[in-house]
């Protein structure tokens, strides 16, 4: 295993190690001397990289999704780890070991898409069942659904990512629909199911998690409802008024303009659905924040995703609780 992982450079120091070169640039400081920028990452995260002097041969030598060793120093810039690359090369194919540069979730997967057809399965309208079954049943969609992120950084920004989110929003799917009866509970588990779908095509995860060129220039909501609406026209008789919901529900579901929705929702089922996704992918934010050594007891590490910091409650109550422990048994101490 390579060492140290990106989330270990937390403070001062020389390093020499291998990362995965994920985005890369040619700038200009202000007064208009080019520098080189690098974002380089392993399956812990990712840390920006600047290259002051005689960078011209690696710049042309290297490129985004190259594997290299790097020489530098880790350096503070406001509050952020940032890495002064001194000397940089491709590296070697017998020196990288995959596994240190993806990162992918623990639980078993094949298990979890087990469950995920048992889901589709549950499902008692008829039309939404040959719908979710016909995606979820398609070996090519299959294969792509069990190793896809659900983000490039934001949430689940891991292989098994999106099979992971997916799970857990049918289970609040289910859980939404006993406690609120009037909710339709099979377009909740449809609209979980689907949600996403479109980033199996948006994303690109064999060496690193990034963006694909149609990715880019369509993003997954788009994507989402055209492979969609495509399976709905392939079923003979799908009804029209049913596959404009479906629709709706799909285009709505980052529920702001500003945050890449077309439409509003405008639908309570969608209304629903749309803060179901918000709130199991800022769970995930802020578990994936409190996993990461900080260097403070109480606190986890900083959340880009969120613009904040979390208290560790446990910790903070443990802390708490052995002060008045000993305020108890040493009185003196705490007059």
């Amino acid at each position: 295993m390579k060492t140290p992982l990106v989330s270990e450079l937390n403070s001062e120091q020389n390093v020499t190690t291998f990362f995965l070169v994920c985005e890369k640039e040619i700038r200009n400081t202000r007064e208009g001397k080019p520098y080189l920028r690098l974002e380089l990452g392993d399956r812990s995260g990712t840390i920006e990289a600047r290259m002051w002097d005689q960078f011209e041969s690696a710049a042309k030598g290297i490129n985004r999704d190259d594997f290299v060793k790097v020489q530098g120093r880790v350096e503070i810039y406001r509050n952020r780890p940032q890495l002064a690359v001194l000397q940089v090369r491709l590296a070697k194919p017998e020196e990288i070991d995959l596994a240190d540069f993806l990162p992918q979730t623990k639980a078993d997967v094949a298990k979890l898409y087990g469950e995920l057809l048992e889901y589709a399965a549950s499902i008692a309208n008829p039309w939404l069942k040959k719908l979710v079954t016909a995606i979820l049943n398609d070996p090519a969609i299959a294969a792509r659904y069990k190793r896809a992120p659900a983000a490039k950084v934001m949430h689940h920004a891991y292989l098994g990512g999106l099979l992971e989110h997916v799970i857990s929003l049918c289970g609040l799917a289910k859980l939404a629909a006993t406690h609120y009866p009037e909710l339709d509970g099979d377009l909740l588990l449809t609209a979980a199911m689907l949600h996403d779908v479109g980033k199996l095509d948006e994303l690109c995860y064999e060496r690193a998690i990034g963006y694909t060129v149609e990715g880019q220039l369509l993003g997954h909501i788009v994507m989402e409802v055209e492979t969609v609406s495509k399976t709905m026209d392939a079923i003979e008789g799908f009804p029209p008024n049913l596959k404009t919901v479906v629709q709706h529900m799909l285009i709505s579901h980052h529920g702001e303009y500003e945050f890449g929705s077309p439409k509003l929702p405008m639908i309570r089922e969608a209304l629903v659905f749309h803060y179901l996704d918000d709130l199991d992918s800022k769970i995930a934010a802020v578990r994936a924040a409190l996993v990461i050594e900080s260097g403070e007891p109480e606190w986890s590490a900083y959340s880009g995703a969120l613009g904040r910091k979390f208290l560790r409650l446990e910790e903070f109550l443990k802390s708490n609780s052995a002060k008045t422990e000993e305020s108890v048994a040493n009185p003196k101490l705490f007059p």
